[in-house]
């Protein structure tokens, strides 16, 4: 299995981080924080490929607004996905992105990165495949 290391500090050239953004593209906790402090992800850009870093949007910041719903973070899964296809030269490495600052549940989330499990240049969370093979999360 492909999997996700629990902590991220290092990557090679060809390698990029996978997290989830809020709509500002503010990076400024978890995963997100580190991919900007580390990885060049771009402050005021949600999503998308920034420096070794992908974004995708899982959470909405101003409470007198919708919050990002999970079609619309199904969507930039699915954008990612496309995108990892006319990538192979890159690995990426998916994070629990909308699982925790966010408030989606493994879940919610999981079943929506399916169609990367058999891509080689994907790596997804222990959580993620451990859902995407029994339909549960321990």
């Amino acid at each position: 299995m492909r999997v996700t290391p629990k902590h991220i500090v290092k990557l090679d050239k060809n390698e990029v981080i996978v997290f989830g953004a809020n709509v500002q593209g503010r990076h400024g906790k978890g995963a997100a924080l580190t991919a900007r402090t580390k990885f060049g992800a771009i402050y005021g850009q949600s999503k998308g490929l920034q420096g070794q870093s992908y974004a995708i949007v899982t959470k909405e910041l101003r409470s007198n607004y919708d919050p990002v719903t999970l079609d619309e973070v199904k969507q930039g899964i699915d954008n990612f996905i496309i995108f990892t296809k006319e990538n192979t030269h890159l690995t990426f490495y998916v994070v629990e992105l909308g699982c925790n600052l966010a408030y989606f549940t493994v879940e919610e989330i999981a079943p929506l990165f399916k169609p990367a499990m058999r891509l080689k240049n994907v790596y997804l969370p222990q959580r993620f495949i451990d859902n995407l093979q029994t339909g549960f999360t321990i």
